[in-house]
């Protein structure tokens, strides 16, 4: 079957360790399903695994990709649920189990044909969604739901911050907040991508600008650029959420504003098979879509790639199968 894989890790050059080619069939453990990919989403995980962070060189070759919507094997439309984990072992949340993985880190990923995963991650495909769009909610779309109302516990009728608007956590972040009810403003030194922003329904503001008020949740991603504007932004008792640093991970925190405040620094990591089940059903209740950016054929998942490591991106890229 046809597959884009890590052949070699290459930590200065990602892409140079990128494959795309044939591949033997998936092997599927007891409990495992296979299912035939239809779209699957690109995530800056995978060319971190292309670096080697996540992935060890003893896993090689290995099929990359995280998120994907198919058909299972009984002829179901699913979306498949990307984290490899126990949810008993962290009472009911597998993204607190220690031994989790995501695919593609211990287990070959979705940029493929086909793909074996746990019968428990598949979640029913709603009618409303394309696949494109279902592929593109697992990782980015998951996340920023977390963030914002598993972690965040944004308030009804609340206010948010979305730093570095243009990423797909933070523009996912946008348009749920959105049809969460929240007033959302959002930052970027790209004017385009603020307008972009706007589009989305959020005040666009440029990087470390004053806001018009103090917010609820601020969603960071950004990390060492953005941390202080990010906890300037929040309300006495505010959540600033993070669940990235692409920008540096020793980020300068001012302590005494944290304590005086009752300021709350939350990390946040994916989500839990539950909340991508409610992810869906905002989609398909609410009309609210994932921002897809571009579509490729898998064969072509090389000129995909060097799209998101280019950074020129808004929203999601997709590849169909």
């Amino acid at each position: 079957m046809l597959a884009a894989y890590a052949a070699r890790i290459a930590p200065d050059n990602p892409l140079s360790g990128l494959e795309v080619g044939e591949v033997p069939e998936p092997e599927v453990p007891a409990g495992w399903v296979v299912v035939d990919v239809r779209a699957a989403a690109l995530n800056h995980h995978d060319l971190w695994s292309l670096k080697g962070v996540g992935l060890a060189a003893d896993k090689l070759p290995m099929i990359l990709g995280c998120d994907a919507a198919g058909i299972d094997s009984d002829g179901n439309e699913v979306v498949i649920h990307a984290v490899i984990g126990d949810p008993d072992v962290a009472g009911g949340d597998e993204t607190l189990d220690p031994k989790r993985s995501l695919l593609s880190e211990r287990y070959p990923g979705t940029l493929a044909q086909r793909v074996a995963v746990p019968r428990r991650n598949l979640v029913p495909k709603p009618a409303e969604l394309s696949f494109a769009e279902a592929a593109a909610l697992p990782t980015a779309w998951l996340t920023a739901y977390r963030m914002l109302v598993t972690r965040g516990r944004l308030p009804e009728g609340g206010t948010v911050l979305v730093q570095g608007a243009g990423g797909g956590v933070a523009s996912a972040a946008i348009a749920l907040a959105r049809a969460l009810g929240a007033t959302v403003y959002a930052t970027s030194r790209d004017a385009a991508k603020r307008a972009r922003a706007e589009g989305l329904g959020a005040t666009a503001l440029e990087s470390g600008a004053r806001l018009p008020e103090r917010v609820d949740v601020v969603i960071e991603t950004v990390g060492e650029a953005t941390m202080d504007h990010s906890l300037k932004s929040l309300k006495p008792g505010g959540r600033c959420v993070v669940s990235g640093s692409t920008s540096g991970h020793l980020a300068t925190v001012d302590l005494r504003r944290v304590f005086f405040l009752q300021q709350e620094i939350v990390g946040s990591t994916m989500g839990t098979r539950g909340e991508l089940e409610a992810v869906l059903k905002l989609c398909a209740d609410t009309g609210v879509r994932p921002i897809v950016d571009s579509t490729f054929p898998l064969a072509d998942a090389r000129d995909a790639f060097a799209k998101l490591e280019s950074g020129d991106v808004f929203g999601k890229i997709v590849l169909e199968v």
